[in-house]
């Protein structure tokens, strides 16, 4: 019932913003490669920040 009022963790942040761009990269990999490829490119380092926050 109060569960919309629990703030989401960055984790659950960046997973939402990883999933997302790998969504418009999916899209865009039909139209435009290189929109794509970079689109993956920025999903990637979000990968990589929440390795980061699951370490330590």
């Amino acid at each position: 019932m109060f569960g919309f009022f629990k703030k989401k963790s960055q984790v659950e942040v960046l997973q939402e913003k990883y999933q997302k761009l790998m969504q418009e990269s999916h899209k865009l990999s039909t139209v435009d490669r290189a929109a794509a490829d970079a689109k993956y490119a920025e999903a990637e380092k979000v990968a990589e920040q929440i390795q980061e926050l699951k370490k330590g």
